[in-house]
């Protein structure tokens, strides 16, 4: 099943690279196909080099969940109903460029994030800590508390910037940050359960990285 979806991701990004050497209007979508097809390898990649113990399919985070999947199909329609009614819409070079670079600084954060944490990283909140789990302030996590999230949140936006997506990007951007303020509140709580005093200070001093979210309000 690995290699099936990992020859199936090869071949999205394979078929992205045509469209993206085409200078149809299909392009861009061509530029999507690769940044989606390379994000998803990319983690079950790193993952296998920082932390093999916890490797599996879904490391993949193709299944990550329903609402991710349906997020995916709506931006899909979206490009296409606009493609055909509003065609100059997705002929806007520069915003697809803008978007593309969105999802590369978006991509490379997350996995500077994921190669800095090493064996900490793992795509499960953990509820009990192990021996070697150690909290990691250096590097991009000397930035945010959560870079990984971070990348993770612009990466998205970006996805439907670059598509032209109007209605998405105000969806995806909703979404996300609803999403990541949970996930950081709930992951807050633990590390603060593992750490202690350690990670409050930390948690003093580094900003989490997202937009109007300051993590889980509780001292000790």
């Amino acid at each position: 099943q690995i290699a099936v979806r990992a020859c199936f991701l090869g071949f999205a990004f394979g078929c992205g690279l045509l469209l993206s050497a085409g200078r149809s209007a299909w392009r861009h979508f061509g530029w999507y196909m690769c940044s989606l097809s390379l994000f998803h390898y990319s983690e079950y990649l790193v993952t296998a080099i920082n932390n093999p113990r916890s490797l599996s399919l879904d490391s993949f985070l193709l299944n990550h969940s329903f609402e991710y999947n349906l997020a995916a199909l709506s931006s899909w329609v979206e490009f296409t109903l606009e493609k055909l009614l509003f065609p100059e819409l997705k002929q806007i070079t520069w915003l697809s460029t803008v978007g593309l670079l969105m999802v590369i600084f978006g991509d490379c954060l997350r996995k500077a994030a994921m190669l800095t944490a090493g064996s900490n990283f793992n795509h499960i909140v953990q509820n009990e800590k192990s021996d070697t789990h150690t909290l990691v302030t250096s590097g991009v996590y000397g930035w945010f508390r959560h870079p990984s999230y971070v990348g993770w949140f612009y990466w998205s936006i970006g996805t439907q910037v670059l598509l032209c997506n109007p209605i998405c990007v105000v969806g995806y951007a909703l979404a996300s940050w609803r999403f990541f303020r949970e996930r950081i509140e709930e992951e807050e709580i633990t590390l603060i359960h593992f750490f202690g005093e350690e990670y409050l200070e930390y948690k003093r001093k580094v900003p989490s990285g997202l937009p109007f979210i300051k993590g889980v309000k509780l001292e000790l």
